[in-house]
């Protein structure tokens, strides 16, 4: 893998055409479309303001496109679609992670068709991934994040169904969504000790409220609470087994750990690359800010830990597509990644100085979204603790 700050995979040309493609809808379209509401990064927003790019995103075949050809998606490898979270993660619209299907859309959903009855598929995942539903997934509670077996949210079994009690938080794409898939810990204990199940939970559902999140350092308002009170689920909101929701919850982790990298390695790109535009024409006492050593060296540190840490995921997400399982190399590039990632953010500040720290620039923006990538999908120390393990045991 050579180094570049504008891959163009002309070894791919399905790839090829597809980042063509993505690139100019970004910044053509989307671009115009966000300028049209006067959208930034700290802007609320709603439902109806998704909609549109939900539609044109499938309209061009970016909504969904990493699916298989049977659910209207064009069955991309990993490393395909890895590239293309790339090209979202570099580009500055607000809107991006909408345009692959991040934000309650098909990227949410790929994984569970395996578990889903026929009844499920078609009420729930098949509208996701054609634009016209949209989902969030709710996990994580104020004391359950790492330790998920900490959480608190109860099924009490009713009838053939259950009742689910308890206070979800940070649901990714809540504010926007239809149903939840929710994983719960049952109040009825198996022999083995606690076991968790996962339901697909109606948000409109009595005893079920969506309540707006805490706002990230990001300023981003798409999280939301979850709030279940005595809400009942029959039993064809069960997904998959009954015991089997963490498996559900976490099952593609290594999957996933994997595929959240290319979306920071683009933030880190796009740092870089306005660290080199603004060191070429930044004036500092007549000649441009890149003639000074110190911003050299610091400019080839930053492209450097970027090279590393992209060619470490892609060699990992090349072993997933050869049907391997790149367990520890995951948490490594979790870790790898979020760290490089974010001091190729910051230095990118240092660079900019004061245009770097004011609210509203670019780099800015940047700056809080790899901070942030550092804690979410798992922190550097549990990405740590995992390498650990893997080195200690026999």
């Amino acid at each position: 893998m050579t180094f570049t700050l504008n891959p163009t995979y002309d070894d791919n040309p399905r790839l090829h055409d597809l980042v063509a493609r993505l690139r100019d809808y970004l910044d053509g379209e989307l671009a115009d479309y966000e300028r049209e509401l006067g959208l930034t990064s700290g802007s609320v927003y709603t439902r109806e303001t998704l909609d549109p790019v939900w539609r044109r995103s499938r309209e061009l075949g970016f909504y969904g496109v990493s699916l298989p050809a049977d659910l209207g998606g064009a069955g991309l490898s990993f490393t395909e679609l890895a590239a293309l979270k790339e090209e979202v993660g570099a580009s500055p619209r607000v809107l991006s992670t909408s345009v692959l299907g991040d934000m309650g859309g098909p990227l949410r959903v790929g994984s569970i068709f395996q578990y889903a009855t026929e009844y499920q598929i078609e009420k729930y995942l098949l509208p996701v991934t054609r634009g016209e539903r949209a989902c969030c997934f709710s996990l994580t509670e104020n004391d359950a994040g790492s330790d998920v077996r900490g959480m608190l949210t109860t099924a009490t079994p009713d009838g053939d169904g259950w009742r689910l009690t308890g206070h979800k938080v940070f649901s990714t794409a809540g504010p926007f969504a239809d149903f939840s898939i929710l994983i719960a810990k049952m109040a009825d204990d198996g022999d083995g000790g606690p076991r968790y199940s996962a339901f697909l939970v109606d948000l409109d559902t009595p005893g079920c409220t969506v309540q707006q999140g805490e706002t990230p350092m990001s300023g981003q308002h798409i999280e939301a609470d979850i709030v279940l009170d005595d809400c009942y689920v029959g039993p064809e909101q069960l997904l998959g087994e009954v015991g089997q929701g963490l498996k559900i919850g976490l099952g593609r982790v290594t999957v996933n750990r994997l595929l959240h990298c290319p979306t920071a390695l683009g933030g880190a790109r796009r740092a870089l690359e306005l660290s080199v535009g603004y060191a070429r024409t930044r004036q500092v006492q007549g000649a441009p800010l890149g003639m000074l050593q110190s911003i050299q060296h610091r400019l080839a540190d930053m492209a450097t830990d970027y090279y590393a840490a992209r060619s470490m995921t892609y060699d990992a997400l090349a072993a997933l597509d050869r049907g391997e399982r790149p367990r520890i190399e995951a948490f490594m590039c979790k870790l790898f990644v979020a760290e490089k990632a974010f001091a190729i953010a910051d230095a990118a500040v240092q660079i900019h100085g004061k245009s770097g720290v004011v609210r509203g620039r670019e780099v800015e923006s940047l700056f809080q979204r790899l901070r942030m990538f550092r804690i979410l999908t798992g922190s550097s120390e549990i990405q740590k603790n995992g390498i650990a393990r893997f080195l200690l045991l026999p």
